[in-house]
């Protein structure tokens, strides 16, 4: 109404700007939570919403996330929500595939060193804990970290400092720590490869991710996604997919999960002359449910 208070105009304007925001924010999350473009998060199962509600729950905290799950479920996608979720998703999401990288390279991966610390350290290099100052660090495979470096690593979980090879300084630094494995850590703890107070350290938020055997119901939700993303990617459209092409793919046990049902909707969509998907492009062992292989005479 007019003639307008000052105050009460500006306490409305404020209000309007904060909803405005919250839509925004709520959008950012649904689109990085639940329209992932690798569409490996996309379900609605039981499971799926339980892992979409601990994302929520767990991203805006501080502490240190361990994700349990078989190869191929989608962790990484996890962490990248994670990350994106929180407040430090303007700062980088460094990654480390401890299983990558041989012992002594991926200590000095990890920490750095500084110049003349071993012979072709010509100068000094930052790790990437370094790297991810601000930001999250993900660290995954950690079960394939050798005891040594879990030592080290601990000291940077307690203290919050690493110490580049080579160097007396310990230099601080402030990550949010996200790490993955499809080990069973517990076991690995009982059976001596894995420090049991490193274990305690990661474990303080624990999140699994089913196999795709074990969420079958997401099965159209994940093709459809996958599909798309697929599509866009090799340039060929697909109208539709039939329901036995789905009913193929239900009767499998997908031991690679989500990242094996990836290769196979590729190869699908790659050999099939239609617009159209159906059981006839997918490789025998599909069509018979067994194990992988796939080469192109199936």
């Amino acid at each position: 109404t007019k003639p307008a208070d000052n105050d009460e105009l500006l306490t409305v304007l404020e209000k309007a700007y904060q909803y405005s925001t919250l839509l925004n924010e709520n959008a950012r999350l649904r689109q990085e939570l639940e329209g992932d473009s690798a569409g490996r998060l996309l379900g609605n199962s039981p499971s799926m919403r339980q892992i979409v509600d601990f994302i929520h729950q767990v991203a805006p905290s501080e502490a240190t996330v361990l994700i349990m799950g078989e190869s191929g479920t989608g962790k990484e996608l996890v962490a990248d929500a994670l990350h994106g979720a929180s407040g430090r998703a303007d700062k980088p999401l460094v990654k480390v595939n401890c299983a990558a990288l041989p012992g002594q390279l991926l200590e000095s991966e990890l920490f750095g060193y500084e110049k003349g610390a071993f012979t072709g350290a010509v100068k000094d290099k930052p790790g990437r804990f370094m790297l991810a100052r601000g930001g999250s660090i993900f660290l995954d495979e950690i079960g394939e970290l050798p005891l040594d470096i879990q030592a080290k690593l601990l000291r940077v979980l307690q203290e919050r400092v690493v110490e580049p090879l080579g160097s007396v300084k310990p230099v601080p630094v402030d990550v949010r720590i996200i790490c993955a494995t499809n080990r069973n850590l517990r076991q690995e703890v009982q059976e001596g490869r894995f420090r049991e107070d490193l274990y305690f350290r990661l474990n303080v938020l624990e999140v699994n991710i089913p196999p795709l055997r074990d969420r079958l119901d997401d099965l159209p939700m994940l093709v459809n996604g996958l599909l798309e993303r697929l599509s866009n990617k090799n340039k060929k459209p697909v109208r539709r997919v039939m329901p036995s092409f789905l009913d193929a793919l239900a009767a499998y046990g997908w031991p690679g999960n989500v990242r094996e049902l990836e290769n196979v909707l590729e190869r699908a969509l790659i050999l099939s002359r239609s617009d159209i998907l159906g059981p006839e492009s997918l490789p025998s062992q599909i069509l018979q449910g067994g194990a992988p292989g796939y080469g192109l005479s199936g």
